[in-house]
């Protein structure tokens, strides 16, 4: 893991910071050291078909799988792997830094690769309701070199109301994207080719007994 470089920039972290203040979201390309970005891509792509799974709505016992809302796979990140070590203790570091700048209370981290296959998309949804759920922020890496307009499998953005769009993101390799999980509307647009992410949620411990509210 130590030859995979993953040190973060705390100017990059001041930026992530004042941006959730002001607008409450960020769009950062070359985020991670490419190096690292490229070992993560490598990873995701060789992974065997068997270790992703479909992705379902909802949560827990209420989850189920709906082809007209979402038709993504994915597969959550583990601590077995260098690649996939590197990026969780870069998100560590991104937790403890915004924890010291904004007093969040962000507690911890889970992530998971997303593969999109050609045509695959994921409905306008919010990944929070507020009161009702410990995510506070959502994380978005982008793992797909040489993506080209016309591929699709853009991240729309919406405000709180209204059909608006904020934000056209595109899925370039290095680019982070950081909101709050609560306050942003978002859907993937289907892609032609296959596109790799990494979804993830920064919580807070809403719990009792110390029993992390509700387990992933």
């Amino acid at each position: 893991m130590n030859s995979i470089p993953n040190t973060p920039d705390e100017r990059l972290f001041d930026r992530i910071a004042d941006a959730l203040v002001n607008q409450g979201y960020i769009i950062c390309d070359q985020a991670l050291d490419s190096a690292l970005t490229s070992a993560l891509l490598h990873r995701v792509q060789h992974l065997d078909d068997q270790a992703f799974q479909r992705a379902g709505v909802g949560r827990e016992q209420a989850q189920q799988l709906n082809d007209r809302i979402r038709l993504d796979q994915i597969r959550w990140l583990e601590q077995l792997d260098a690649s996939e070590a590197a990026y969780l203790a870069w998100m560590e570091r991104l937790r403890e830094g915004l924890n010291r700048r904004l007093f969040m209370g962000l507690f911890d981290y889970e992530c998971h690769f997303a593969h999109y296959p050609p045509g695959a998309f994921y409905k306008r949804h919010l990944d929070a309701f507020r009161g009702q759920t410990n995510r506070i922020l959502t994380t978005v890496f982008y793992l797909n070199s040489e993506w080209q307009d016309d591929d699709g499998g853009e991240l729309l953005i919406y405000p709180g109301q209204g059909d608006c769009v904020l934000e056209r993101v595109a899925p370039q390799s290095g680019r982070l994207v950081v909101f709050l999980s609560d306050r942003f509307p978002h859907e993937v647009l289907p892609a032609r080719m296959d596109r790799y992410s990494i979804a993830g949620w920064f919580r807070v411990n809403a719990s009792i007994g110390n029993q992390i509210d509700p387990p992933r």
